[in-house]
């Protein structure tokens, strides 16, 4: 992986790692119920996007932030045409908190996602294979419901501290089993931890993320931190969880965030996957493209990609743009 990281870093000037599997399925004439129900489908669409895009540097694994909460028994919606979201909440009371299990890393849809990554890394890209998951904090907004889990750390922080030593038990065991599989990393997503002040993301997020990365990253496997919030407060904190690679989301001046994050690290975003990837032409695009590069030209350690996972609907020829 530090191998990887250096030979793409210098090459940064022309790569681009755009977080994407959805624009992959009309390529193979499948729904994102298919998808994000088979582990097979899953495979078909992200090597057909390899295929299509040669020039990505490493292959990203669907980002579907309602699977771990579906586990704990979150009710999803999945549909043909629109990402799984969560209905509802698992925890109505603080008090259920208590009594919540962990679930085994093999309950409802995850078998579909090992599966996945098991034949992504049997395909052999010869490129690293990046599964997705969420992050801890955003995992117990997603129980207890996001507002009031805002409200919960001041009011109720020991119940909250709680089920944030349940959602990183269950994270951990997760991602061991993912890492078992083969794959290189994971793109863990955060984002409910932007909408914190730095002292509380330091406490209910960033701390649990460290407990993470102390028992699964090694020299084969990377976690890439990822928060798309308000970030420019809580890079400190993101960097304090010792991830080795950290990704943006387009809330951020990129220019601004790079002087914040030691050289060591690898930097990641931040193209706005809707108002630009999905919405502008592809000329348009390409420009942006090489507008972001010319504010970010001085940091050697930043690689372009998009600000979150690319959306379902997107063209094929505003993705090939990018890589223009």
């Amino acid at each position: 992986m530090h191998q990887w990281a250096e030979e793409t870093m210098a090459n940064a000037e022309k790569t681009i790692f755009p977080i994407m599997t959805y624009p992959g399925l009309p390529l193979i004439n499948k729904t994102i119920a298919e998808m994000t129900c088979s582990g097979k489908v899953q495979f078909e669409c992200i090597r057909a996007l390899a295929n299509r895009f040669p020039k990505m540097p490493a292959i990203p694994m669907s980002m579907d932030l309602s699977l771990e909460a579906e586990a704990f028994g979150a009710e999803v919606i999945i549909t043909d045409n629109e990402v799984p979201a969560i209905q509802g909440r698992v925890l109505s009371e603080y008090t259920e908190i208590v009594g919540l299990t962990i679930p085994e890393p093999s309950t409802k849809r995850i078998n579909a996602f090992v599966d996945a990554a098991e034949l992504l890394v049997g395909a052999d890209f010869g490129k690293p294979v990046f599964a997705g998951s969420i992050g801890p904090y955003s995992l117990a907004g997603r129980l207890l419901d996001l507002t009031e889990i805002l409200t919960g750390i001041f009011i109720y922080p020991d119940e909250v501290h709680q089920l944030l030593e349940k959602t990183t038990q269950f994270l951990v065991s997760y991602l061991e089993r993912l890492k078992a599989t083969g794959v290189n990393g994971v793109i863990m997503a955060e984002p409910a931890a932007g909408l914190l002040g730095e002292e509380q993301c330091n406490e209910f997020s960033s701390n649990y993320i460290r407990k993470i990365v102390e028992k699964v990253q090694d020299d084969t496997f990377w976690i890439i931190l990822h928060n798309c919030g308000n970030t420019a407060s809580l890079v400190d904190s993101m960097v304090s969880t010792g991830a080795k690679a950290y990704h943006f989301g387009n809330a951020v001046d990129m220019s601004a965030i790079l002087p914040l994050v030691p050289e060591e690290y690898m930097v990641m975003g931040n193209l706005n996957p809707v108002g630009v990837i999905k919405l502008k032409s592809p000329a348009q695009i390409t420009a942006e493209v090489a507008l972001l590069r010319q504010k970010t030209c001085q940091y050697k350690n930043f690689v372009l990609s998009s600000g979150c996972d690319i959306p379902p609907g997107t063209s094929l020829e505003n993705i090939n743009a990018l890589f223009c």
